[in-house]
Protein backbone atom coordinates (compact mmCIF):
# COMPACT_ATOMS: atom_id res chain seq x y z
CA UNK A 1 0.00 0.00 0.00
CA UNK A 2 1.42 3.65 -1.11
CA UNK A 3 1.49 5.79 1.73
CA UNK A 4 1.19 9.61 0.50
CA UNK A 5 4.17 11.53 1.55
CA UNK A 6 3.80 14.34 4.21
CA UNK A 7 4.31 17.65 2.17
CA UNK A 8 7.34 19.43 4.40
CA UNK A 9 6.61 22.71 5.77
CA UNK A 10 9.32 25.35 6.02
CA UNK A 11 8.96 28.91 8.33
CA UNK A 12 11.24 30.84 9.68
CA UNK A 13 12.78 30.66 13.10
CA UNK A 14 9.79 32.14 15.76
CA UNK A 15 11.02 35.25 16.99
CA UNK A 16 9.11 34.53 20.03
CA UNK A 17 11.34 31.41 20.60
CA UNK A 18 14.49 32.48 20.31
CA UNK A 19 15.55 36.12 19.89
CA UNK A 20 15.83 38.04 16.60
CA UNK A 21 19.92 38.71 17.39
CA UNK A 22 20.11 34.81 17.96
CA UNK A 23 21.22 31.81 16.39
CA UNK A 24 23.50 31.91 12.71
CA UNK A 25 22.49 34.49 9.70
CA UNK A 26 20.09 32.72 7.09
CA UNK A 27 17.79 34.63 4.95
CA UNK A 28 14.60 35.41 7.04
CA UNK A 29 15.79 32.82 9.88
CA UNK A 30 14.57 30.29 7.24
CA UNK A 31 16.20 27.14 6.86
CA UNK A 32 20.00 26.81 5.37
CA UNK A 33 19.44 23.50 3.24
CA UNK A 34 19.93 22.28 -0.08
CA UNK A 35 17.40 19.66 -0.59
CA UNK A 36 14.98 21.55 -2.70
CA UNK A 37 11.94 18.69 -2.52
CA UNK A 38 8.68 20.59 -1.40
CA UNK A 39 10.57 24.26 -1.64
CA UNK A 40 8.77 26.87 -3.79
CA UNK A 41 11.23 29.68 -3.50
CA UNK A 42 15.36 29.67 -2.54
CA UNK A 43 17.59 32.48 -1.87
CA UNK A 44 20.90 31.91 -3.29
CA UNK A 45 24.10 34.22 -2.41
CA UNK A 46 26.99 34.94 -5.20
CA UNK A 47 29.70 36.53 -3.80
CA UNK A 48 31.32 37.83 -6.02
CA UNK A 49 32.80 41.11 -7.33
CA UNK A 50 35.88 40.94 -9.19
CA UNK A 51 34.18 41.96 -12.49
CA UNK A 52 33.27 45.82 -11.27
CA UNK A 53 34.54 49.08 -12.68
CA UNK A 54 34.76 51.01 -9.98
CA UNK A 55 34.22 50.59 -5.94
CA UNK A 56 34.38 46.70 -4.51
CA UNK A 57 32.48 45.18 -1.74
CA UNK A 58 29.95 43.25 -2.77
CA UNK A 59 31.16 40.39 -2.46
CA UNK A 60 29.87 41.20 1.21
CA UNK A 61 26.49 41.22 0.05
CA UNK A 62 24.83 38.34 0.78
CA UNK A 63 26.17 38.21 3.99
CA UNK A 64 24.99 41.25 5.23
CA UNK A 65 21.65 40.93 3.26
CA UNK A 66 21.19 37.84 5.22
CA UNK A 67 22.42 39.23 8.77
CA UNK A 68 20.24 42.84 8.47
CA UNK A 69 16.79 40.14 7.51
CA UNK A 70 16.82 39.04 10.74
CA UNK A 71 13.85 42.02 11.14
CA UNK A 72 11.51 40.54 8.51
CA UNK A 73 8.11 39.75 10.07
CA UNK A 74 6.09 36.61 8.98
CA UNK A 75 2.88 39.07 7.58
CA UNK A 76 2.88 41.64 4.66
CA UNK A 77 1.00 44.56 5.69
CA UNK A 78 1.15 45.55 2.03
CA UNK A 79 0.00 42.65 0.34
CA UNK A 80 -1.80 41.11 3.07
CA UNK A 81 -0.51 37.75 3.08
CA UNK A 82 1.60 35.43 5.09
CA UNK A 83 3.67 34.51 2.58
CA UNK A 84 5.50 31.83 4.64
CA UNK A 85 2.16 30.10 5.26
CA UNK A 86 1.67 29.81 1.42
CA UNK A 87 5.18 29.03 0.10
CA UNK A 88 8.39 27.03 0.91
CA UNK A 89 11.20 28.95 1.19
CA UNK A 90 15.09 27.99 2.21
CA UNK A 91 18.07 30.00 2.06
CA UNK A 92 20.22 27.43 -0.49
CA UNK A 93 23.40 28.76 0.62
CA UNK A 94 26.18 30.29 -1.58
CA UNK A 95 27.46 29.70 -4.60
CA UNK A 96 31.40 28.46 -4.29
CA UNK A 97 32.81 30.96 -6.73
CA UNK A 98 36.42 31.58 -7.74
CA UNK A 99 37.92 34.21 -6.95
CA UNK A 100 39.85 36.26 -9.43
CA UNK A 101 37.97 34.01 -12.49
CA UNK A 102 35.17 35.48 -13.80
CA UNK A 103 34.28 32.96 -16.60
CA UNK A 104 34.89 30.47 -14.21
CA UNK A 105 32.50 31.72 -11.57
CA UNK A 106 29.86 32.61 -14.05
CA UNK A 107 30.00 28.84 -15.04
CA UNK A 108 29.40 27.83 -11.17
CA UNK A 109 26.70 29.99 -10.85
CA UNK A 110 24.65 29.16 -13.91
CA UNK A 111 25.14 25.48 -12.70
CA UNK A 112 24.09 25.87 -9.83
CA UNK A 113 20.93 28.21 -10.45
CA UNK A 114 20.37 25.57 -13.09
CA UNK A 115 19.66 22.72 -10.88
CA UNK A 116 17.48 25.12 -8.64
CA UNK A 117 15.18 26.01 -11.44
CA UNK A 118 14.85 22.34 -12.86
CA UNK A 119 13.57 21.34 -9.35
CA UNK A 120 10.99 24.20 -10.60
CA UNK A 121 12.38 25.99 -7.42
CA UNK A 122 12.23 29.90 -8.50
CA UNK A 123 15.60 31.50 -7.16
CA UNK A 124 16.23 34.60 -5.43
CA UNK A 125 20.09 35.77 -6.26
CA UNK A 126 21.96 37.85 -3.80
CA UNK A 127 24.97 39.22 -5.57
CA UNK A 128 27.93 40.44 -5.87
CA UNK A 129 28.22 42.59 -8.58
CA UNK A 130 25.87 43.21 -11.62
CA UNK A 131 28.27 40.64 -13.63
CA UNK A 132 26.27 37.67 -12.57
CA UNK A 133 23.14 37.93 -13.78
CA UNK A 134 24.16 37.18 -16.80
CA UNK A 135 25.26 33.74 -15.75
CA UNK A 136 21.73 33.98 -13.71
CA UNK A 137 19.85 34.97 -16.95
CA UNK A 138 22.00 32.00 -18.40
CA UNK A 139 20.62 29.32 -16.41
CA UNK A 140 16.99 30.77 -16.37
CA UNK A 141 17.08 30.20 -20.01
CA UNK A 142 18.28 26.76 -19.82
CA UNK A 143 14.43 26.31 -18.42
CA UNK A 144 12.30 29.23 -19.71
CA UNK A 145 13.71 30.35 -22.59
CA UNK A 146 13.83 33.68 -23.78
CA UNK A 147 13.36 35.85 -21.07
CA UNK A 148 11.19 39.17 -20.61
CA UNK A 149 13.53 40.81 -18.47
CA UNK A 150 13.18 44.55 -16.31
CA UNK A 151 16.17 46.12 -15.39
CA UNK A 152 16.67 48.53 -12.79
CA UNK A 153 19.46 50.09 -12.64
CA UNK A 154 21.07 53.83 -12.47
CA UNK A 155 23.25 52.61 -15.56
CA UNK A 156 23.09 50.94 -19.26
CA UNK A 157 24.96 47.86 -18.85
CA UNK A 158 25.67 47.05 -22.18
CA UNK A 159 29.37 48.39 -22.93
CA UNK A 160 31.22 45.87 -25.26
CA UNK A 161 33.93 45.89 -23.17
CA UNK A 162 36.12 47.32 -20.28
CA UNK A 163 39.60 47.08 -20.49
CA UNK A 164 39.50 44.54 -23.64
CA UNK A 165 37.45 42.58 -21.38
CA UNK A 166 34.04 41.56 -22.19
CA UNK A 167 33.16 40.34 -19.04
CA UNK A 168 32.25 42.78 -16.60
CA UNK A 169 29.53 44.42 -14.78
CA UNK A 170 29.35 47.02 -17.02
CA UNK A 171 28.43 44.40 -20.46
CA UNK A 172 26.09 41.67 -19.08
CA UNK A 173 23.47 43.24 -20.92
CA UNK A 174 25.21 43.39 -24.53
CA UNK A 175 26.40 39.53 -23.82
CA UNK A 176 22.41 38.61 -22.50
CA UNK A 177 21.37 39.77 -26.08
CA UNK A 178 24.17 38.73 -28.01
CA UNK A 179 23.23 34.73 -26.65
CA UNK A 180 19.66 35.15 -27.67
CA UNK A 181 18.95 34.99 -23.46
CA UNK A 182 15.99 37.71 -23.57
CA UNK A 183 13.18 38.43 -25.60
CA UNK A 184 12.48 41.74 -24.48
CA UNK A 185 14.29 44.07 -21.84
CA UNK A 186 13.39 47.14 -20.27
CA UNK A 187 15.50 49.48 -17.85
CA UNK A 188 14.48 51.87 -15.58
CA UNK A 189 16.14 54.52 -13.28
CA UNK A 190 18.61 55.21 -15.96
CA UNK A 191 20.20 58.66 -15.10
CA UNK A 192 23.47 60.36 -14.42
CA UNK A 193 26.17 61.07 -16.19
CA UNK A 194 27.29 58.60 -19.44
CA UNK A 195 30.00 58.42 -21.96
CA UNK A 196 28.12 59.21 -24.85
CA UNK A 197 24.27 60.36 -26.64
CA UNK A 198 25.33 57.47 -28.26
CA UNK A 199 24.49 54.95 -25.38
CA UNK A 200 20.74 56.05 -26.33
CA UNK A 201 21.15 55.70 -29.82
CA UNK A 202 22.32 52.12 -29.44
CA UNK A 203 19.08 50.96 -26.96
CA UNK A 204 16.86 52.38 -29.45
CA UNK A 205 19.17 50.25 -32.77
CA UNK A 206 18.72 47.10 -30.46
CA UNK A 207 15.14 47.15 -29.03
CA UNK A 208 15.79 48.42 -25.73
CA UNK A 209 12.72 50.57 -23.85
CA UNK A 210 14.33 52.82 -21.66
CA UNK A 211 13.11 54.66 -18.63
CA UNK A 212 15.25 57.69 -17.26
CA UNK A 213 14.36 58.81 -14.35
CA UNK A 214 13.45 62.03 -15.47
CA UNK A 215 10.37 60.09 -17.79
CA UNK A 216 9.71 58.16 -14.05
CA UNK A 217 9.06 61.77 -12.49
CA UNK A 218 7.18 63.04 -15.03
CA UNK A 219 4.94 60.30 -15.22
CA UNK A 220 4.58 58.15 -12.07
CA UNK A 221 6.25 54.41 -12.02
CA UNK A 222 3.07 52.91 -11.33
CA UNK A 223 1.75 54.27 -14.37
CA UNK A 224 4.81 53.42 -16.23
CA UNK A 225 5.38 49.86 -14.71
CA UNK A 226 1.29 48.93 -15.65
CA UNK A 227 1.88 49.91 -19.11
CA UNK A 228 5.09 48.28 -19.58
CA UNK A 229 3.73 45.20 -17.89
CA UNK A 230 0.55 45.28 -20.09
CA UNK A 231 2.91 44.74 -22.89
CA UNK A 232 4.13 41.61 -21.84
CA UNK A 233 2.82 38.74 -24.03
CA UNK A 234 0.39 35.89 -21.66
CA UNK A 235 2.85 33.63 -19.89
CA UNK A 236 5.84 35.09 -20.92
CA UNK A 237 8.75 34.19 -17.90
CA UNK A 238 9.53 37.33 -16.30
CA UNK A 239 13.27 37.98 -15.20
CA UNK A 240 13.78 41.10 -12.75
CA UNK A 241 17.08 42.21 -12.36
CA UNK A 242 17.87 45.15 -9.49
CA UNK A 243 21.16 47.05 -9.08
CA UNK A 244 20.71 48.91 -5.78
CA UNK A 245 22.22 51.72 -7.42
CA UNK A 246 18.54 52.28 -9.23
CA UNK A 247 17.85 53.61 -5.67
CA UNK A 248 19.09 57.21 -4.70
CA UNK A 249 21.72 57.09 -2.11
CA UNK A 250 20.11 58.71 0.14
CA UNK A 251 17.33 55.26 1.14
CA UNK A 252 20.93 52.94 -0.73
CA UNK A 253 24.22 54.88 0.30
CA UNK A 254 25.78 50.91 0.20
CA UNK A 255 27.04 50.69 -3.27
CA UNK A 256 29.91 51.05 -5.79
CA UNK A 257 28.66 53.52 -8.24
CA UNK A 258 26.50 55.67 -6.73
CA UNK A 259 24.24 58.19 -9.12
CA UNK A 260 21.87 60.86 -7.43
CA UNK A 261 18.19 61.13 -7.81
CA UNK A 262 17.11 57.77 -8.51
CA UNK A 263 13.89 55.88 -6.89
CA UNK A 264 13.32 55.92 -3.60
CA UNK A 265 13.27 52.59 -1.81
CA UNK A 266 9.16 52.25 -1.29
CA UNK A 267 8.73 53.21 -4.69
CA UNK A 268 11.33 50.20 -5.70
CA UNK A 269 9.14 47.89 -3.21
CA UNK A 270 5.83 49.21 -4.96
CA UNK A 271 7.47 48.27 -8.60
CA UNK A 272 8.04 44.50 -7.09
CA UNK A 273 4.28 44.49 -5.71
CA UNK A 274 2.91 45.33 -9.45
CA UNK A 275 4.30 42.05 -10.48
CA UNK A 276 1.42 40.21 -8.73
CA UNK A 277 -0.07 37.57 -11.52
CA UNK A 278 3.08 37.64 -13.50
CA UNK A 279 5.56 34.92 -14.23
CA UNK A 280 8.38 35.89 -12.07
CA UNK A 281 10.98 32.95 -12.35
CA UNK A 282 14.04 34.76 -10.92
CA UNK A 283 14.95 38.09 -9.25
CA UNK A 284 18.31 39.36 -8.57
CA UNK A 285 19.75 42.38 -6.39
CA UNK A 286 23.02 43.43 -7.04
CA UNK A 287 25.70 45.66 -6.25
CA UNK A 288 25.20 45.74 -2.51
CA UNK A 289 28.25 46.84 -0.84
CA UNK A 290 28.04 47.09 2.99
CA UNK A 291 31.65 48.71 3.08
CA UNK A 292 30.06 51.94 1.91
CA UNK A 293 26.58 51.63 4.14
CA UNK A 294 25.89 53.93 7.12
CA UNK A 295 25.84 52.57 10.42
CA UNK A 296 22.32 51.52 9.88
CA UNK A 297 22.74 48.94 7.22
CA UNK A 298 20.04 50.57 5.26
CA UNK A 299 21.29 49.21 1.99
CA UNK A 300 21.07 45.83 2.98
CA UNK A 301 17.47 46.30 4.97
CA UNK A 302 16.17 47.04 1.47
CA UNK A 303 17.68 44.33 -0.25
CA UNK A 304 15.85 42.22 2.20
CA UNK A 305 12.72 43.59 2.11
CA UNK A 306 13.39 43.62 -1.86
CA UNK A 307 13.34 39.57 -1.22
CA UNK A 308 10.54 39.66 0.99
CA UNK A 309 8.41 41.50 -1.32
CA UNK A 310 9.45 39.21 -4.47
CA UNK A 311 8.21 36.04 -1.64
CA UNK A 312 5.23 37.31 -0.67
CA UNK A 313 4.23 37.99 -4.62
CA UNK A 314 5.41 34.78 -5.41
CA UNK A 315 2.75 33.21 -2.51
CA UNK A 316 -0.10 35.65 -3.83
CA UNK A 317 0.71 33.95 -7.29
CA UNK A 318 0.34 30.62 -5.94
CA UNK A 319 -3.04 31.18 -4.44
CA UNK A 320 -4.04 32.88 -6.97
CA UNK A 321 -4.00 29.80 -9.08
CA UNK A 322 -4.60 26.96 -6.30
CA UNK A 323 -7.77 29.50 -6.02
Amino acid sequence: MNVPRKKIRVRPIDANVSPRFAQPATFARLPHQKDLTDIDVAFVGVPFDDATSYRPGSRLGPSAVRELSRGLRTYNASLRVAPFEVVNVVDYGDVDVVPGYVQDTFERVTDVLHKVHSAGVTPLVCGGDHSISLPSLRAAHRVHGPLYVLDFDAHFDFSDSFWGKKYTHSTWVRRALEEGLISNIVELGIRGSCYSADDFRWAEENGIEVYTMDMIEEKGYRTILKDILGGVPQGSPIYVSIDIDAVDPAYAPGTGAPEIGGFTGNQLLGCIRMLRGYKLVSLDVTEVSPLYDNPTGLTSILAANVFYEAISVLALNKSDKQG
